[in-house]
């Protein structure tokens, strides 16, 4: 689930506009360059499936849809946070043990 959802090079992207309080798809495409909103739409169905993300429809002229992390999508991304805080620590790490190099 985890390879196919970041196969997606838009779900981090997404999910950093969604963490952002942009919720709804043109504000979406509209924010972000390259982003197609057929691309966009196919990313938000994948992580609808996963069950990372919810949809809400509102019955309005014209009608309006809004994207929200569910409970398990909160859960993700709080294990994807936790993964992008160990990468920097290893690089931190990694930095601090790297030889000094004299010119």
């Amino acid at each position: 689930m985890v390879e196919t959802i970041f196969g997606c090079k838009w779900s981090l992207t997404v999910f950093t506009l969604l963490t952002g309080g942009v919720n709804r798809p043109g504000e979406m495409v509209r924010s972000v360059d390259g982003l197609s909103t057929k691309v966009l739409n196919e990313c938000l169905r994948k992580n609808m499936d996963f069950g990372i993300l919810a949809k809400n429809s509102f019955a309005e002229i014209p009608p309006r849809v809004e994207y929200e992390f569910t409970p398990f999508g909160r859960k993700f991304l709080k294990v994807v946070g936790d993964i992008e805080q160990l990468q920097q620590d290893i690089g931190d790490a990694a930095n601090m043990s790297a030889p000094d190099v004299e010119a």
